[in-house]
């Protein structure tokens, strides 16, 4: 599943014309564990965090995607107004085009990092800037967040690992949830794909290939048994909300997922390396 999962992204550019239908296709919100919800379409993942001071939005989905968050934030019986901060895995097309509507129409604060605050701020993919398919609505950063720091509402903390290669600022990030008494550690992972990345000759910006690297040298320190990310695909969403169930045990939780997923990646990252270098030559 993890293989089919990166054959199915390895060559889907964020491009309007190359839209897969998952991308724009609703999904009923729901309760994933905790109080963490899913409030993406099909396709791309959105996470509503909520807390008693207010709740935390992760991505935003294509720029026509925003309306279908903020539909089914209100039909999980949320408002709209109580999310006050927006949080973002990565600056591209696909999961931040529809940040700049979410943030006109809530209010919150943008945290994102400094690697990708001047793509936000431009609406841009790096590599590609004069590629209009690829561009999406600027949206002003409030706060640039570091390695290691946190961002904190309603007692609930995340922690920001900075994971570049797939875009220079991509932020992974992690939190506690509890189930049924136990407490788990969610991850919501950037991504890791080549995706429409140039690593050679002329790489998509300089030192992706060394951040692509260093990534993969620190995913593993990063444990996390509920595994989340930007595309269901890559933490198979339908397979686990099919399988949820009174009396039976939340399959969100799932101690081997994320480690699993990252060795399969980096095996898929080092295929397409060596492809484009001996194409290169």
């Amino acid at each position: 599943m993890v293989a089919a999962a990166l054959f199915a992204l390895a060559f889907a550019a964020p491009a309007l014309a190359q839209t897969p239908a998952a991308w724009t296709t609703p999904y009923a919100p729901f309760r994933m564990i905790d109080n963490v919800y899913y409030v993406g379409s099909e396709g791309l993942s959105a996470f509503l965090i909520v807390t008693p001071k207010g709740d935390i939005l992760i991505d935003g989905g294509l720029p026509s995607n925003a309306p279908m968050i903020e539909a089914s934030i209100a039909r999980l019986g949320f408002r709209l107004a109580d999310v006050k901060i927006l949080l973002n895995s990565h600056a591209h097309l696909d999961h931040a085009g529809g940040l700049a509507r979410l943030k006109a129409d809530t209010g919150a604060t943008l945290i994102a990092s400094a690697g990708d605050k001047p793509l936000l701020e431009k609406g841009v993919y790096p590599g590609f800037e004069d590629r209009a398919s690829l561009r999406f609505p600027p949206v002003k950063v409030d706060r640039v967040i570091g390695d290691g720091q946190t961002v904190s509402l309603g007692g609930v903390t995340l922690t920001a690992h900075l994971t570049p290669g797939h875009t220079p600022g991509c932020t992974t990030w992690t939190f506690p949830v509890r189930e049924a008494g136990v407490s788990h550690q969610a991850v919501v992972f950037c991504s890791v794909s080549v995706a429409a990345n140039r690593l050679a000759p002329k790489p998509q910006y300089p030192g992706i290939v060394a951040d692509y690297q260093a990534t993969f040298r620190k995913l593993p320190s990063i444990k996390a048994d509920v595994f989340l990310a930007p595309h269901g695909e890559f933490f198979q969403l339908t397979r686990k909300r099919a399988a949820m169930g009174p009396g039976k045990p939340n399959p969100f939780i799932d101690p081997t997922g994320f480690q699993t997923f990252v060795k399969a990646s980096d095996v898929a990252f080092r295929a397409e390396l060596a492809k484009q270098q001996g194409a290169a030559k």
